[in-house]
């Protein structure tokens, strides 16, 4: 797919749900760069489970990325290649993108979820939100994963700048605490 004239290649994980109780494990938490959450505007209980999918990620991401600085093992994949895990400068950029989508919304005759109910969740936690009929507006479906590309680009620029900071600036606010303690004291 092109994204602003640049080729992406997404890869899409479905992580559909068994149970109404069955949340992803860490490590596709992990995994991921942005979150599409999609719940059906005729289904009230997949409106809960979203709800109950965006708790999780809020409690469970922050906690992952600190687990992730803590540990300083080097350990490797089975491919050799170090673990992808969280940086400092992703964990002070936030959560990964997040765009909730309304599915089937040409199914108003059955609708048990509202539209606002829906913007209401997402603006609650600063996502992205679409109502649409994935069926019938591809165009649409493409245009949710270039705003979440877009997204997480941006999630990743913000990710190199705040390590920037910290690399340039954080050496020069302990320099000056030292000089300012003529004891050299910490």
């Amino acid at each position: 797919m092109m994204v602003d004239g640049e080729p992406v290649l997404f890869e899409i994980l479905d992580t559909c749900p068994r149970s109404e109780d069955e949340l992803p494990r860490d490590e596709i938490l992990q995994w991921a760069d942005g979150f599409m959450l999609v719940y059906s505007i005729v289904d009230r209980a997949s409106f809960r489970y979203l709800g109950q999918l965006r708790r999780h990620l809020n409690n469970t991401l922050p906690n992952l990325q600190r687990a992730s600085l803590s540990s300083s093992s080097g350990a490797a994949t089975a491919g050799g290649a170090p673990p992808q895990q969280p940086t400092q400068a992703q964990q002070a950029s936030g959560p990964a993108p997040v765009c909730i989508v309304a599915n089937k919304a040409d199914l108003i005759h059955l609708r048990q979820v509202s539209t606002e109910e829906g913007e209401i969740l997402a603006k609650d936690a600063d996502d992205g939100f679409v109502e649409l009929t994935a069926s019938e507006q591809v165009h649409q479906v493409a245009q949710a994963f270039a705003d979440l590309c877009r997204d997480v680009y941006a999630h990743r620029r913000r990710s190199k700048q705040s390590l920037l900071d910290r690399v340039f600036f954080a050496g020069t606010k302990g320099i000056a605490a030292k000089a300012n303690d003529p004891g050299g004291r910490k």
